[in-house]
């Protein structure tokens, strides 16, 4: 009796998943230390105050004094980005030291009205790293939202800024090391196995 070979295949999917980090604020490489600008409430009447600084450590400080008075309650800085390689990114991740306040991360673009943004809280003298998420950036213009309103287009943005509101009437102090873009890519590739029984 003649023995019967049987030849088998199997196809296996192997995934890989390749992270890649952009700069978008990081002094200690001399990135984003350049082409800011202030945006307080006084362009509404509002005497509040922001600076933005690089310390001792080559880190970033936004800092200053939020007024209520005269029907103001924000100050912001913001810096000329202007990226042509943020297709693809997932999420933004900042390394920071705050005063326990909540402040607002705000990306902007080309010839928009609004622009899109994204809170994070400070912990008081204490470093931590927080990930904001692309799909949490929400259509926002002078404390307004928007329901109707384009999705974020990472190609078109200009501009990114620091921002304080809500009411949170003092002085504030952020402490800045990075701020990075992540994307994500994944590859997917067929192993073919042969085999015989």
């Amino acid at each position: 009796m003649k023995n019967l070979i049987l030849l088998f295949i199997s196809v296996f999917l192997n995934t890989h998943v390749y992270s890649q980090n952009i700069d978008l604020i990081n002094p200690s490489k001399d990135i984003g230390i350049k082409k800011w600008s202030i945006v307080n409430d006084d362009v509404m009447g509002g005497i509040s105050n922001s600076s933005i600084l690089i310390n001792n450590e080559k880190n970033l400080l936004f800092k200053g004094y939020l007024s209520l008075e005269n029907n103001g309650g924000f100050a912001s800085s913001r810096l000329d980005i202007r990226q042509d390689n943020l297709k693809g990114v997932k999420f933004f991740k900042i390394k920071l030291k705050g005063d326990g306040k909540i402040y607002k991360l705000r990306l902007r673009q080309q010839n928009m009205r609004a622009s899109y943004s994204c809170d994070f809280k400070s912990k008081k003298n204490e470093w931590l790293i927080v990930t904001l998420p692309v799909e949490n950036f929400k259509p926002t213009w002078r404390g307004y939202s928007y329901s109707n309103y384009p999705d974020l287009n990472l190609d078109k943005i200009n501009s990114l800024s620091l921002h304080i509101s809500d009411k949170q009437e003092g002085r504030f102090n952020l402490e800045i090391e990075y701020i990075k873009a992540i994307k994500w890519t994944i590859e997917k590739e067929n192993i073919i196995a042969y085999g015989f029984v």
